[in-house]
C-alpha cells in the first residue's frame, strides 16, 4: 500500500529536461528509472479532500465493476486516515464474487480512463488498476484501485489499527519522511523500508481482534 488540483506544484515538474525527452515515449516504453524520476515519492499533510475523492471515484469504480460482483469495497492506505502524512494517492480496494467476469472488468476499467496493471507474481484475480499517471508526470488526483476475491486482508487491519491509535499513525508518519529522503526516487526501496513496520502494527491488529472476538464469546 501511492494526486490532484491540491497537490504540491513540484510535482510531475522533477527535472524538466529530462522530463521533455520521456515525453516522446509512452509509460510501457521508459525505463524504471525513467519512471521513478518523473514519479517520484511525494508526501503530503492530510487533506479532507481525499475522502470527498475516494467517494466521487467509488461511484465510478462501482458502475465499472458492476455492484453485483462486489462484495465490498474500502478506502485503503494512508490517504483514509485523517492526519497522517501520505502519499497524495487514493488508495481502493475492491472486493469481488468468485465468479466475476474479470475480462469484462478490465476492459470497464479501462474505458473509465484506468491503466491496467497485471499481477503475476499473486493469485488471480488481484488485479491493480491506476489512474493519474501520464507520460508528462502526474496528473489530477491519482488513484490505485486493487482488485481482489473476498478475503481478510491486512490492509484493513492496518487501517483501523491507525484510525484508533493515532499515536502510531504519527510513529508511522515519522517513519515515511525518514525514509522519503532516502529513497525519494527509488519506489521499491521506499516500500521496502516500511515494511517490518506494517508487518509488526498488522500483526497487532490482528491478535487484538482475536482477543476481542475471544472475550466477547463471537465465533
Amino acid at each position: 500500500m501511492g494526486c490532484s488540483g491540491f497537490l504540491p506544484a513540484e510535482q510531475g515538474r522533477s527535472g524538466s529536461g529530462r522530463i521533455s525527452r520521456q515525453m516522446s515515449k509512452s509509460l510501457d516504453e521508459m525505463t524504471d528509472e525513467e519512471r521513478s524520476q518523473l514519479f517520484p515519492i511525494i508526501l503530503s499533510e492530510y487533506k479532507p479532500a481525499w475522502k470527498k475523492n475516494y467517494l466521487k471515484e467509488r461511484a465510478m469504480v462501482e458502475q465499472a465493476v458492476g455492484w453485483r460482483n462486489i462484495v465490498r469495497i474500502n478506502h485503503i492506505g494512508s490517504t483514509a486516515v485523517p492526519g497522517l502524512i501520505a502519499k497524495p494517492t487514493v488508495d481502493i480496494l475492491v472486493e469481488i464474487k468468485d465468479d466475476t467476469n474479470t475480462a469484462r472488468l478490465i476492459a470497464n476499467m479501462q474505458l473509465g480512463g484506468y491503466r491496467y496493471l497485471e499481477q503475476p507474481k499473486n493469485p488471480p484475480p488481484h488485479m491493480m488498476f491506476i489512474k493519474g499517471y501520464t507520460p508528462e508526470g502526474f496528473k489530477g488526483q491519482v488513484f490505485h484501485v486493487h482488485v481482489r476475491y473476498s478475503g481478510d486482508w491486512d490492509e484493513l487491519y492496518f487501517r483501523d489499527y491507525l484510525l484508533s491509535h493515532p499515536e502510531t499513525a504519527e510513529e508511522y508518519g515519522r517513519l515515511k519522511l525518514e525514509q522519503k529522503q532516502k529513497y525519494a526516487h527509488n519506489r521499491d526501496a521506499y516500500t521496502n523500508a516500511k515494511t517490518d513496520f506494517i508487518r509488526r502494527i498488522t500483526g497487532l491488529a490482528r491478535a487484538g481482534v482475536e482477543k476481542n472476538t475471544t472475550n466477547t464469546g463471537v465465533q
